[in-house]
């Protein structure tokens, strides 16, 4: 537990802010304690014995924390993770030799998601168990007899607000009930990410955000364990003031805290601001930094995202023009159903190098490239005749028009292309949907350059 003292007092709260550092758990984050919980409940329980596999759909926590538990008893450990999470734990869940299968950042039901995914293998591999942190009541009681307990010998029965971010719920639950008994006053904060439907009332949902950078917290469905009613409170948070707070408590606190942390602060000082000088609330910082070293401790992957204003002082002279003045030619886009052999032969014959692949609701699905292509079917790993979603790029940056070359810039530094989209205007390759799709590769800048594009601007 460390006392957060500047930057509580920036937001003029009278209150004593305390902040505890689950990432000083020996994987790094909360979800050491239910991972550890968990298998140890179901060995006592005759569920799981030495040899068997365990299998966890998971933001990455608690697959790292399953992924130590497994290293030290001998379990095979496969962990299925979401495309959206970051490398680095992907790497770390490497070096602790788990087998990880990638999904798509999809809805929790459709067949591609990383929890029906997690079950298919449960159903083809014997001997294999999913401890579900979703629904496993070990993951609350984790919390209610470790976390919780910890909180109250450390602030001594003197808690008057804990704000918690809700994933799986289980660390909410857990704390929750049991200071509900113990300190039947203190008022319980829920951090609920916009894109996410977990906070009550529902109409707090309601959002035009479709995807939630910030890991770990948030879901589109409400996970069995959690439960709502011992939650005083909920607040929406976003993905910037998340992030840009994670930052300020590195900087301006020395907590090398994760992107949930962040969110969980970014509320604390909003929901604090009415506890009275002699009061405390406790802060759970879920995560560190250290799985987000490429992500939101990097300026340009903020810049990228747009939850950072850029502040480099040598810019490029073409930098704050918008993209629209590139006056980029209509768009050439494939339907997905298109094959690999024909979608080669309608960018060479078009002079392109790659063209976005788009449904027929106007669904941007990702990128196909003439080399990729070719490279994928001389090497055996598709066919001619299968469709290009086999050889689609589905990761991918977008970009409006009305950014500026300067972002375009800091996206193509790592990625090979971006899609741009205009919302305003009727694509005339799909009749019907809104929406204008363009891609951009790295000579994009240079070549409008050469054909004067940019006019006398200066």
């Amino acid at each position: 537990m460390v006392r957060v003292n500047k930057i509580g007092k920036s937001y003029g709260l009278k209150c004593e802010l305390l902040a505890k550092c689950e990432y000083f758990n020996a994987g790094g984050s909360v979800k050491d304690r239910i991972s550890l919980r968990m298998v140890e409940d179901a060995e006592r329980a005759g569920i799981i014995k030495p040899g068997d596999t365990l299998i966890e759909p998971t933001s990455g926590n608690t697959g790292i924390g399953l992924a130590l538990v497994a290293a030290v008893k001998g379990y095979r450990c496969i962990i299925v993770l979401p495309e959206k999470m970051s490398m680095e734990k992907v790497d770390i869940l490497k070096a602790l030799g788990v087998e990880i299968v990638r999904t798509p950042c999809t809805r929790f039901d459709a067949p591609e998601s990383n929890i029906r995914v997690a079950w298919k293998l449960k159903s083809e591999i014997p001997n294999s168990h999913i401890l579900d942190q979703y629904r496993n009541p070990s993951n609350p009681l984790a919390h209610y007899d470790t976390t919780a307990e910890e909180i109250l010998e450390q602030c001594e029965g003197k808690v008057h607000m804990v704000v918690i971010g809700s994933g799986t719920g289980g660390t909410i639950t857990g704390i929750a009930r049991k200071l509900k008994e113990k300190c039947p006053e203190c008022k319980i904060i829920g951090v609920d990410p916009d894109g996410s439907i977990v906070a009550l009332p529902s109409e707090m949902n309601r959002t035009n955000t479709t995807t939630i950078e910030v890991e770990g917290i948030g879901h589109d469905f409400i996970p069995t364990v959690l439960d709502r009613s011992v939650v005083d409170q909920w607040y929406k948070c976003n993905d910037r003031d998340s992030f840009l707070m994670s930052r300020r408590l590195i900087r301006e606190e020395g907590l090398l805290c994760g992107g949930s942390s962040g969110s969980a602060m970014s509320v604390a000082v909003r929901a604090a601001k009415d506890l009275k000088e002699g009061q405390r609330c406790v802060v759970i910082l879920p995560d560190s930094v250290r799985n987000y070293m490429s992500k939101f401790l990097n300026d340009k992957w903020m810049i990228k995202n747009g939850f950072l204003n850029d502040v480099q002082e040598h810019k490029p002279w073409w930098w704050n023009i918008k993209v629209q003045k590139l006056n980029l030619s209509a768009p050439l886009i494939l339907l997905p159903e298109v094959s690999c052999q024909k979608a080669i032969e309608i960018l060479q014959e078009k002079g392109y190098d790659q063209a976005p692949v788009v449904a027929e609701s106007g669904l941007i699905l990702g990128m196909v490239t003439l080399s990729n292509t070719l490279t994928s079917v001389l090497a055996g790993n598709a066919q001619f005749s299968d469709p290009v979603t086999k050889v689609i790029y589905d990761q991918f940056s977008k970009i409006g028009l009305e950014d500026s070359l300067g972002k375009l810039s800091c996206i193509l530094e790592n990625d090979h292309f971006a899609i741009v989209v205009h919302e305003q205007m009727q694509c005339r390759y799909l009749q019907g949907n809104k929406g204008e799709v363009r891609a951009l590769c790295r000579l994009s800048i240079p070549r409008a350059r050469s054909k004067g594009a940019f006019g006398h601007i200066r």
